[in-house]
C-alpha cells in the first residue's frame, strides 16, 4: 500500500486529517479485519447447514432464521451503530462492537439446540452492527484524497472478497470435523481472531467523533426497525412456515411504516432535528444514484452465493470442502480485479461499473451453459470459467460502488453515510436470499423443475438482474 509521504507505510498517516485522527496502515489493516469479520459471518452458514442440521435436528424454518437472525438484527441496527459511533467515539464502539461480536460468535459455538444458536446469531448480527459502521467512518475521518479512494476500494475488497471466504473456510471447518466438534469451529475461529484484532485496535485505530454529535432520533430508529423487520421476517419464514396469517399482516404493515419513516425523518430535519438517515443526505447525487444500483447488485450477490451453496451440496452433491473450494475461481479473480480497480476507475471513472455487469452477467450465462449439459455429473473445473468471469463482473462493481456513494458524503456524517450504506447492503442481501432463495426452493422440489432446472432459470434471471445494474450504473456519478 503506497503513501503520499517519505514515511514508512505502517507509519504513514494522512495529510489534512484532524490531529489524533489520521490512520495509519496498521490501523487500517486492523479496522479492515474488523470489517471482515461480520461479513464472513453472514456467509459462513451456508455450507454448514446440512451438517447443523443434522446435528441440532432443526426444522426447515429454523434452519433458515439460523441465517435469517443474524442477517436482520444487522439490517435493523446498523445505522443506528453509525450514529452512536458519531456520538460516542468511533474507536469506543469499533472496540465494544468487536468484543461482544468474539463473545456472541463464543456462545454460537457452544450452542446446545437450534433455538440457543438463533437466539446467540440475533445478538452476533447486533454486535456485527455495532463494530461494522465504525470501519467505514473511522476510514472517512482518518484520511484524505488518493488514500482514502484507494481504502475505501479496499473496503469494498474486504466485504466481496469476505463473502467467498466465509464459505471457503465455513467448507473447510466442517469438512475437518476438529475433534469431532462437527460445525462449531465456523463460530469459535472468531474467538482467538477478536481477542487478536482486539489488541491491535486499542494500538493501531485512533480516535474520532463527530464535531456536532446527531444525537438518536428514537422515533426514526423505532420507524426503521419495524419497516425492516415487517419486509425481512416474513420473505424469510413465510414460505418455510407456510404463510400464516401474521406474515401476510407484516407485508401489510411494510408500506405503512416506510410512509412513516420517511414522514418522521422530514418533519424532524425540516424542524432543525437531527433524523436518523437526513433527507439531504439522500439527495446528494453519489448516494442516491449509487444506492439505486447497490439494492439490485447485492440482492443478486447474496442470492448467488446462497443458491450456488446449495446447489453444490444438495444438487450435485459436493462435500463442504468441495463446495468451499467451487468458489476458489471466483475468490481469485475477484481479489485480483478489486487490486487494480482503484487504477481502473482513476483512468475510465464510472464506466468500470457498467463493464463490472456486462461480465458478471456474462459470467452467469456462462455457469448456466456450462452446468446443463454435463448434469448431474458436474466438475468443479466445468463451473470455473463461470466463476472467473463473476469473480471480475464483481471485483470491477463492488469496490468501486463504495467509493461513488461515499466520494460526496461529508467527515461529520461518515458514520450515517456508513450506516445507510452497509444497511442496504445488508438488508438487499438479505432481501436477495428471502426472494430468489424462496423460489430456488421451491421450484427444486420434487415433482417440480428439480436442482438442474431450477438452478438455471434462478441464475438466469441473476443474469438479467446483472443488466439491469450495468444500465442502471451509467448514471453515477464519477468518483474521480
Amino acid at each position: 500500500m503506497t503513501t503520499s509521504t517519505t514515511a514508512p507505510a505502517s507509519a504513514a498517516v494522512v495529510s489534512g486529517a484532524p490531529a489524533g485522527t489520521a490512520l495509519t496502515s496498521a490501523g487500517l489493516v486492523t479496522v479492515l479485519l474488523g470489517a471482515a469479520l461480520p461479513i464472513i459471518d453472514f456467509f459462513i452458514v451456508n455450507v454448514a447447514l446440512p451438517t447443523i442440521d443434522a446435528d441440532l435436528h432443526a426444522s426447515t424454518a429454523t434452519l433458515e432464521l439460523v441465517v435469517a437472525a443474524y442477517g436482520i438484527a444487522y439490517a435493523v441496527l446498523l445505522v443506528l451503530g453509525g450514529r452512536l459511533g458519531d456520538t460516542f467515539g468511533r474507536r469506543r464502539l469499533f472496540l465494544l462492537g468487536l468484543a461482544l461480536f468474539t463473545v456472541t460468535s463464543l456462545a454460537c459455538g457452544l450452542a446446545p439446540d437450534a433455538g440457543t444458536l438463533v437466539l446467540a446469531r440475533a445478538a452476533q448480527g447486533a454486535a456485527s452492527a455495532m463494530l461494522l459502521p465504525q470501519v467505514l467512518s473511522i476510514i472517512q475521518a482518518g484520511t484524505t484524497g488518493e488514500r482514502r479512494s484507494r481504502a475505501l476500494g479496499l473496503y469494498g475488497a474486504t466485504g466481496g472478497i469476505s463473502t467467498v471466504v466465509g464459505q471457503l473456510l465455513g467448507g473447510a471447518l466442517v469438512a475437518a470435523d476438529l475433534w469431532g466438534s462437527s460445525w462449531r469451529p465456523i463460530f469459535l475461529v472468531n474467538v482467538p481472531i477478536g481477542i487478536a484484532g482486539l489488541l491491535l485496535a486499542r494500538r493501531t485505530v485512533p480516535d474520532s467523533r463527530a464535531a456536532n454529535p446527531l444525537g438518536v432520533d428514537r422515533w426514526g430508529t423505532t420507524l426503521l426497525a419495524v419497516a425492516l423487520l415487517s419486509l425481512l421476517i416474513p420473505l424469510m419464514e413465510g414460505r418455510a412456515l407456510g404463510w400464516p396469517w401474521w406474515t401476510v399482516a407484516l407485508l401489510v404493515l411494510f408500506p405503512f411504516a416506510v410512509y412513516g419513516f420517511a414522514r418522521v425523518e422530514t418533519r424532524l430535519e425540516r424542524a432543525g432535528g437531527t433524523p436518523l438517515l437526513p433527507p439531504t443526505l439522500l439527495r446528494t447525487a453519489s448516494v442516491r444514484h449509487g444506492l439505486t444500483v447497490a439494492v439490485p447488485y447485492f440482492c443478486g450477490f447474496g442470492s448467488f452465493m446462497f443458491v450456488y451453496a446449495v446447489t453444490l451440496q444438495n444438487g450435485l452433491h459436493f462435500g463442504p470442502l468441495e463446495a468451499g473450494l467451487a468458489l476458489t475461481p471466483m475468490a481469485v479473480t475477484y481479489f485480483a480485479t478489486s487490486l487494480v480497480s482503484s487504477h481502473l476507475v482513476a483512468r475510465f471513472g464510472r464506466r468500470v461499473v457498467p463493464v463490472g455487469g456486462g461480465m458478471l452477467a456474462l459470467g452467469l450465462a456462462v455457469l448456466a451453459g456450462s452446468a446443463l449439459p454435463a448434469w448431474p455429473d458436474v466438475s468443479m473445473w466445468q463451473l470455473a470459467p463461470g466463476m472467473v468471469l463473476i469473480g471480475i463482473g464483481n471485483g470491477l462493481i463492488m469496490s468501486t460502488l463504495f467509493r461513488v456513494v461515499l466520494s460526496r458524503v461529508p467527515s461529520d456524517l461518515a458514520g450515517v453515510g456508513g450506516g445507510v450504506l452497509t444497511t442496504t447492503q445488508q438488508t438487499s442481501l438479505a432481501l436477495g436470499i428471502a426472494v430468489f432463495g424462496s423460489l430456488f426452493a421451491s421450484l427444486s422440489l420434487p415433482g417440480s423443475m428439480g436442482f438442474d432446472g431450477a438452478f438455471v432459470l434462478v441464475i438466469g434471471l441473476l443474469a438479467v438482474l446483472a443488466i439491469l445494474v450495468s444500465g442502471l450504473a451509467r448514471k453515477l456519478p464519477d468518483p474521480r
